[in-house]
């Protein structure tokens, strides 16, 4: 099951906070979660998102010993690879939508106004680095509902020990300047602010107008594991290699010059008349000038074997996280798009995956959103009937698109086939303005021919005598 902490509380396998439903959460309880997560997952998140930021192990490893050069290179695959699966996965954002119009609109405007679109995209990056994310949804100076992304390294969700794992309390810390505890404790009924120590005092709470703990997890996958944390040695393996082959080529640069076997004393004083001090030459004078010899000296030149390493450590990285390298010279002049999908394929699953466990935890996101007293709708039960529709961000053939669309004309409805187009963001918004588009036309052709015939035409006049009759 995993690691029982101080008190009521444990860990899973998974780093999942599970706490015992039939006991009360305390102050206390929180307390040693806390104490357990700075000391061991906080310690896991920051080195992962320092990968991610470029301060990898080989910065930190012992000095080459004496002056031998000491390059120490990052490739960063670990933010390449983030990036690269970010961009696939929410470089088209998902499309959110309800069937009945007005509530659309209006999940629309709130959208907008949170800017949600790109929360979803920081949601989805700290997800690939950490393997899991929140998202805080909280009432802003003007009482509006906003939600915020808040990274795992200073925030957990306590879950009870029930099959559902319905959400206990959400904890949000850090430390301040004086490396003092600060954070607040959010459960269904009330929020608690704290500072130094937690405390779960009734005259410190705040009511939670949501009634639920107002924050979601989203997960990467069921392991909660980001997508570099299985190829870190692989990366600091290329870094090795990388880095060593700097110093050789910087080695080669400082050769030495050997000059053996001249005698270069001309005035007989034992010096030789050239400065050869600090200029990395190795003098030897000798009687027999049959010996003499000038050369650089060098060492084996290893570069084929270093390069096949360095190819093996790169394609094994890319295999084992299953983000393609796209510049690789197989994904250029690539005339068929169902090669470039093959090519794809494992990058596809990874992303269908994420989208499995993204979908209910936006569900459960957006049950908290429209509570009733947010007043974004008027139906708080909305959450049940959203669709959403993720776009992975892949090369479209428009044309190709195009004639899918013209095929199913007749087949599916308007909203589907206009689904099947990666430039069109929101189909429903769509047939709005092909429907505003049709009645401005109408309109302008019936002007038209009013401005023809001098006014009504027959059928109108005839049309307005009966109306009038009537």
């Amino acid at each position: 099951m995993g690691e029982v902490l101080q008190g009521n509380a444990q860990i899973t396998d998974n780093g999942m906070y599970i706490f015992p439903v039939d006991q009360e959460l305390t102050a206390n309880d929180v307390q040693a979660i806390i104490s357990y997560h700075e000391g061991t997952l906080r310690t896991r998140f920051r080195k992962l998102m320092g990968y991610y930021n470029g301060h990898q192990a080989i910065l930190d490893s012992d000095k080459r010993p004496g002056f031998r050069p000491d390059n120490r290179l990052v490739f960063n695959l670990a933010a390449y690879n983030v990036d690269t699966f970010n961009g696939f996965f929410t470089g088209n954002p998902p499309k959110i939508t309800l069937d009945d119009t007005g509530s659309n609109q209006l999940l629309q405007d709130w959208h907008n106004a949170d800017n949600f679109v790109d929360q979803i995209s920081e949601l989805s990056k700290q997800a690939d680095i950490y393997g899991r994310s929140y998202m805080l949804v909280y009432q802003n100076e003007d009482g509006e509902t906003r939600t915020a992304v808040v990274s795992p390294e200073r925030a957990f969700i306590i879950y009870d020990d029930t099959v559902a794992a319905n959400p206990v309390a959400f904890v949000q810390y850090d430390y301040d300047s004086g490396l003092r505890l600060t954070g607040t404790v959010y459960t269904a009924t009330s929020f608690y602010p704290f500072a130094e120590q937690v405390t779960l005092h009734d005259e410190a709470a705040r009511p939670n107008i949501y009634g639920v703990v107002p924050a979601v997890e989203f997960v990467e996958n069921e392991e909660r594991r980001g997508i570099n944390e299985n190829v870190m040695s692989l990366i600091d393996a290329l870094n090795k290699a990388e880095s060593q082959k700097a110093n050789q080529v910087e080695y080669f640069d400082n050769a030495y010059l050997a000059i053996l076997g001249l005698d270069l004393d001309a005035d007989g004083d034992g010096v030789p008349d050239l400065n050869l001090d600090g200029n990395q030459v190795i003098y030897s004078d000798s009687d027999t000038a049959a010996q003499a010899r000038v050369e650089f000296l060098s060492k084996p030149d290893g570069d084929a074997m270093q390069e096949h390493h360095i190819d093996r450590l790169i394609e094994q990285i890319h295999q084992i996280t299953m983000v393609p390298n796209m510049n690789d010279e197989s994904f250029s002049g690539q005339a068929s798009g169902v090669a470039l999908e093959y090519k794809l394929l494992p990058m596809r699953n990874k992303a269908v995956t994420k989208q499995r466990k993204f979908t209910p935890a936006l569900r459960r996101l957006y049950s908290i959103v429209f509570s009733k007293n947010t007043n974004i709708l008027t139906n708080e039960e909305a959450w049940r009937d959203l669709k959403f529709q993720f776009n992975q961000n892949v090369p479209h053939n428009v044309a190709d698109e195009a004639n899918t669309a013209k095929a199913l004309v007749g087949i599916a409805s308007q909203e589907t086939i206009l689904g099947t187009l990666s430039f069109v963001d929101d189909p429903k918004a769509e047939i709005k303005r092909l429907d505003e588009e049709k009645a401005k036309s109408a309109a302008s052709g019936l002007q038209a021919i009013q401005t023809a015939t001098g006014g009504l035409t027959d059928a109108q006049k005839a049309g307005a005598v009966d109306g009038e009759a009537e």
